[in-house]
């Protein structure tokens, strides 16, 4: 019988031999239960050929290993993620043992991939030290496959070319840690070792641009910018312009087109007439989409309108699949901007009307920061005779606007009120126009006047992090982490670079951050509390922790390093907290408690300031939570195991510790609806000084003819304003599908892929 040879990783060629793949099993599968290695390799049904590559193989063995995880065989996610490692490792060192660590970094540094800075601030003996007691390999074993499979095809430094791998996740882990605590002369190693364990055992997430970036001569790594236009074409060119330069560099968009005059306003002497918003929501559209960002995701944008501009009722149908393609901008997510007085209309049986915003002096403006001048102007402008208008009942106009959210799942709401007065900022001196892609950052903005405007043009950047609740055991156990996110963070604005002055100068007058949380679901299931009212006094008790901490430590980190420059501008440089500005209405779901020592954290504000503007935003998490196998943020799982297309394959994620917590989970579609989701979502508000990427999801067999009415969607809308709701991101809707199709993440008629979908949203997720 002729022999089969196996080409390996190295070319050579050898005989064949099944004992190989047995002794790589018996590896993987070490200490688990419920994995069967005969079943591994049934699954794989290897179809030998003479010279098969040994790599082929190994992928086989990966796609059947996770092909076997179920609910009832979770383990098989621990031998996938191994066997990925295992593979990783040869790859990249051509042996199971990686090298020295300053190997590594002079091997990357003269492939070009590393920053080359990284060497003249560590010397030999350095390296050396961290390599021998703090670079810990090990820890690679501590990954699920699905997120081994994320730091794989996201993260780790590689040529997306040729396919080449530069690192192992250990080693991005210490390498961000080393880049951002760089500046820390004396205390370096100290940083270097706590911020590592923090990011490598899971305690703090980061974001992609973080993850993917930082060690790498690529130096913009803000998740999220936010930038507006003024009604000039100076000013649009200018933002267009803006739009490309940070879309290439990973970055997804916020963009506030609410200044701009409606369709039939006259230009100059009149002898013009404007053409309206969609022309020129399409040129940003153009422009978001012009950089696919190197294959890893495409460009993303969320443009914002108030929703009594004059042409609503063209803007709000902008995504449906009805109309033809000059009258509709489909590739871009845009939301509306609610205040008090239309909520009013609404409840009153009132009217809303409409108008341009270059017909109507002061309103705009009065919109974010003076609620009591915007209602008196907008009554004056509706009794006027002279200035153009029309008008809806406001119950038709909130109907449309949530059977377009429901329809395509991707209009968004703000309410700009909530947004201001329990904002991080004093209103009239920095006003919040909008939010962000993903629906969190709340961050003051001037329209450009021209590309390099440094005067008044203004974006701001936020850069994301996140703490996992599931971590904690304690509220006291916020103190390490929260500090740790806030330096990091800090000491990144300082390092990255600002591809347009604009954003750079705001982000040093500022320093925004935003920290998160993910892995709530599970925090939840561990204590046995669902997303009803019994988890309330829980939540409560650590997100005031949480909040503090976070506060402290950038108020502690201005006594060292100094406040934003732009510190008056800020509620906390008076000594005003998130605590002192949330709605009382709160109060109604969980008596107000004061456990923290909050006292004599205003008084040192007040005498020392804070270094950065902002601390928290609720962001999204796919990604981030799938490497530290955690929930997704605050929101439910959809299900115990959770299937997600990527461009490998289906990718399968288990919650955690399904084998004890199986029937302590909420699922999501297990819900009747999202009120308990979204009372817990008011309380953690109540400390965040940005806003919280909220999702209102329905499941229709919960309901009479499988149908959600409209009444129960208006009843969570107002309930989400009564509560200081500021913004709101998905509509999920269960369409009871296979249960495969159920439990991937959000499918869109917009896209023709899951992995379109994917790509398109990650723009500005953790």
């Amino acid at each position: 019988m002729t022999s089969i040879f196996v080409t390996k990783r190295s070319g050579e060629t050898e005989p064949f031999n099944i004992n190989k793949i047995h002794r790589v099993l018996e590896w993987a599968c070490n200490d688990l239960v419920g994995v069967s290695i005969s079943e591994i390799e049934m699954r794989a049904n290897i179809q030998l050929y003479n010279e098969m590559e040994s790599v082929n193989i190994h992928d086989l063995l990966i796609k059947s290993s996770a092909e076997l995880i179920t609910e009832a065989t979770p383990n098989y996610q621990t031998v996938a993620a191994r066997l990925i490692n295992y593979k990783l490792k040869k790859l990249v060192y051509g042996d199971k043992d990686p090298w020295p660590l300053k190997d590594i970094i002079d091997h990357n540094i003269e492939a070009k991939v590393y920053d080359a800075d990284i060497l003249n601030k560590y010397s030999d003996s350095e390296l050396s030290y961290i390599n021998d007691n703090i670079l810990d390999h090990s820890r690679d074993d501590d990954f699920t496959y699905a997120g081994m499979e994320q730091m794989r095809s996201k993260y780790l430094v590689q040529n997306r070319s040729d396919g080449t791998i530069y690192e192992t996740p250990q080693v991005l882990y210490i390498m961000i840690a080393m880049t951002l605590f760089g500046k820390y002369n004396g205390r370096r190693m100290k940083y270097i070792r706590e911020f590592y364990d923090a990011i490598s055992k899971f305690y703090i997430s980061l974001p992609t641009p973080i993850m993917a970036g930082v060690r790498t001569p690529t130096r913009q790594f803000s998740s999220c910018v936010v930038l507006e236009t003024n009604d000039s074409l100076d000013s649009i060119n200018a933002t267009s312009t803006s739009i490309v330069k940070y879309i290439s560099k990973k970055a997804g968009l916020g963009i506030n087109a609410g200044k701009l005059r409606a369709v039939g306003s006259h230009i100059g002497d009149g002898s013009v007439v404007h053409t309206g918003l969609i022309p020129f929501l399409k040129l940003f559209q153009s422009s978001v989409k012009s950089c696919s960002q190197g294959g890893v995701r495409g460009g993303a944008a969320t443009v914002y309108l108030p929703v009594w501009h004059y042409e609503f009722e063209d803007l709000v149908v902008l995504k449906n699949n009805r109309g033809t393609d000059e009258t509709r901008v489909r590739n871009m997510d845009y939301a509306f901007q609610f205040n008090k007085l239309m909520y009013e209309r609404l409840l009153t049986g009132g009217n809303i009307t409409f108008f341009s915003p270059h017909d109507v002096p002061g309103l705009y403006d009065a919109f974010f920061e003076d609620q009591d001048l915007f209602q008196e102007l907008y009554e004056k402008y509706e009794r006027s005779r002279k200035i153009r208008k029309k008008s809806l009942p406001a119950l038709e106009v909130f109907s449309q606007f949530l059977t377009e959210r429901k329809e395509t799942g991707r209009i968004y709401l703000q309410n700009v009120d909530h947004a201001n007065t329990h904002g991080a900022f004093i209103e009239k001196q920095a006003p919040i126009h909008q939010s962000n892609l993903c629906c969190e950052i709340d961050l003051p903005s001037h329209g450009l006047n021209s590309y390099d405007d440094h005067e008044k043009g203004e974006i701001s950047l936020c850069t994301l992090s996140a703490i996992n609740w599931g971590l904690i055991n304690d509220p006291a156990d916020f103190e390490r982490y929260c500090e740790l996110a806030v330096r990091s963070l800090d000491a990144l604005l300082d390092y990255q670079n600002y591809p347009i002055l604009a954003a750079e100068r705001s982000t040093m007058a500022r320093r925004p951050l935003g920290v998160g949380i993910i892995n709530l679901a599970y925090f939840l299931a561990k204590r046995g509390l669902k997303y009803d009212d019994a988890a309330l006094e829980t939540v409560d008790e650590y997100a005031e922790a949480w909040s503090y901490y976070l506060i402290k430590a950038s108020a502690d980190l201005a006594k060292e390093k100094g406040t934003c420059y732009k510190v008056l501008e800020t509620k906390y440089g008076h000594g005003i907290l998130p605590i002192d500005t949330y709605k009382s209405e709160v109060n109604e779901l969980v008596k107000h408690k004061e456990r923290m020592p909050w006292k004599s954290l205003r008084a040192q504000l007040k005498k020392t300031g804070i270094r950065n503007s902002t601390m928290m935003a609720i962001m999204p998490a796919e990604t981030s939570a799938q490497i530290g196998n955690a929930t997704n943020g605050v929101e439910p799982p959809r299900a115990l195991v959770s299937y997600k297309q990527s461009k490998d394959g289906v990718m399968a994620q288990v919650v955690p510790q399904i084998h004890n917590l199986k029937n302590k989970y909420d699922l999501l579609w297990d819900q009747k609806g999202p009120e308990g989701y979204l009372k817990i979502m008011a309380i953690i508000q109540k400390y965040v000084d940005q806003g919280i990427s909220v999702n209102t999801s329905y499941n229709p067999a919960q309901y009479e003819d499988n149908k959600v009415p409209m009444s129960e969607m208006m009843k969570d809308l107002v309930t989400f304003y009564k509560y200081g709701g500021k913004q709101l991101y998905y509509f999920n809707t269960n369409d009871m599908a296979t249960e495969d199709e159920s439990q991937s993440d959000y499918t869109r008629e917009d896209f023709k892929t899951q992995q379109e979908y994917d790509d398109y949203c990650e723009s500005c997720v953790l």
